[in-house]
């Protein structure tokens, strides 16, 4: 009978106890969570805090927005960004973009279709498409290449649009953290006030050199390699639709055709021998180690690049120099001399006149024209200093200023290449595009 007694109490005593301790939880969850919803909504405006307006952060901006949220983003520089990765959207990125209702943001900025790489190595090369047929891709099976910057504004212009987004330019310099909870960001304004912002998601997106990460994670990753590279203007690759990947020493190197007008070239070099770019090390090292490399192919487009465009950049180039110096006042007689046969020359009307107008004005790009008018100012100005009578003295100043002529003359040739300037190759199809470029303009 105790015993029933000892067990009947004993059950009542730890139901008791249950109700009390269950009804006086929940009542402190409930204060709990009162408490809490004012202070992570209290500015009562954002949903989402996002650190970062690149290419992720945009893009999950626009998303949340179109689904409701009310996001508000920070990002550092607003102005377009200058990077070299991220250059080329694969077609599966291109379905990803198409899924987030971004796809127009690849219009616009130059893009161009990639169907494909071509591979090469030790001599060889082929083709590695896209597949077209027989597979089970929803999306047509191309890549887009672009500047990476271009394609980022692009995708800031398109969040900024929804009237659920604040895009603002500003600079985080810490996470708001209590009790293991991120409740948002310290951060500076455009004007230099220092500022928080509070919502109850806060998404860092500010990339891999971010100060936050360190409060994040412990980032222990090891630079395995740099990608150097630059862009080759005013050039176009024999077939452009690829992607072109030379397997070269020590790993490799690309080219692609980053607009209508532009080829980027890059290649990999490791931490451990990397060449400085200051002292010019970089330059050579492009020069004798990878440019041999590349496909004769490849560096034919550089190189007809070079020829083609010479004689127009020549002829620019050695008028420019040549005037910079005939034009200075001097009390030498031969100096002065050719200053005013300059003058005469501009000035004296006729198919003298228009012939040193078209080439100052970049009209006429033929390197011939620059010599012919230069021996004639030189000619002239000879003329001028000999009469009324070549003395000795007139004499030896002519020979001065034939000399002085030949100074302005000889050096920038040699330096702009005789070869290049006078006998280029496709020269006259390049003035034929010039010119019937301008009569269009």
């Amino acid at each position: 009978m105790a015993f029933t007694h000892v067990c009947f109490w004993t059950l009542l005593t730890f139901m008791l106890t249950w109700t009390v301790f269950y009804v006086t939880n929940r009542s402190k969850k409930a204060t709990k969570s009162e408490d809490a919803a004012p202070e992570e909504r209290k500015d009562g405006a954002t949903d989402v805090l996002i650190v970062g307006a690149g290419v992720g952060g945009s893009a999950l901006a626009y998303a949340l927005a179109k689904d409701g949220r009310r996001v508000h983003v920070i990002e550092r520089d607003m102005k377009e960004p200058e990077r070299m990765m991220g250059e080329f959207m694969q077609p599966g990125g291109r379905l990803m973009l198409f899924k987030l209702g971004l796809q127009d943001c690849l219009e616009g900025i130059d893009a161009q279709r990639a169907t494909g790489f071509a591979v090469y190595k030790d001599g060889k090369e082929a083709v590695a498409p896209f597949p077209v047929e027989s597979n089970n891709f929803s999306y047509e099976p191309s890549a887009r290449i672009f500047h990476n910057g271009r394609f980022v504004q692009r995708l800031r212009q398109k969040a900024s649009s929804l009237p659920n987004v604040r895009l603002e330019e500003g600079t985080v310099k810490s996470l708001i953290e209590e009790k293991g909870v991120i409740k948002g960001v310290t951060y500076k304004n455009k004007e230099g006030e220092e500022t928080t912002a509070f919502a109850p998601l806060t998404v860092v997106c500010d990339g891999c050199y971010s100060n936050l990460r360190r409060s994040l994670s412990d980032n222990n990753e090891e630079v395995l390699s740099y990608l150097v590279g630059y862009i080759s203007n005013n050039c176009q690759l024999e077939e452009p639709e690829n992607l072109h990947l030379v397997l070269c020493k020590p790993s490799f190197a690309m080219l692609y055709q980053i607009s209508s007008t532009e080829v980027r070239c890059g290649f990999e070099l490791f931490p451990d021998n990397f060449p400085s770019i200051a002292n010019g090390e970089m330059e050579t090292f492009m020069k004798n180690n990878i440019a041999p490399q590349v496909p004769p192919k490849l560096r034919i487009i550089i190189k007809s690049f070079y020829s083609i465009r010479k004689p127009m950049s020549a002829t620019v180039n050695i008028l420019g120099n040549a005037f910079s110096q005939a034009l200075v006042a001097s009390t030498d007689e031969a100096k002065e001399a050719m200053r005013q046969g300059c003058y005469d020359y501009l000035t004296s009307g006729g198919f003298r006149t228009s012939g040193m107008m078209a080439l100052l004005g970049g009209m006429n790009p033929r390197p011939l024209s620059l010599i012919y008018h230069l021996c004639a100012i030189t000619l002239s100005s000879t003329a001028h200093l000999l009469s009324p009578f070549p003395s000795p003295l007139r004499i030896w100043h002519s020979l001065r200023l034939f000399g002085l002529a030949m100074k302005m003359l000889v050096p920038h040739l040699k330096a702009e290449g005789v070869t290049h300037m006078l006998f280029p190759a496709n020269a006259a199809a390049y003035r034929k595009r010039y010119m019937a470029a301008a009569t269009a303009l």
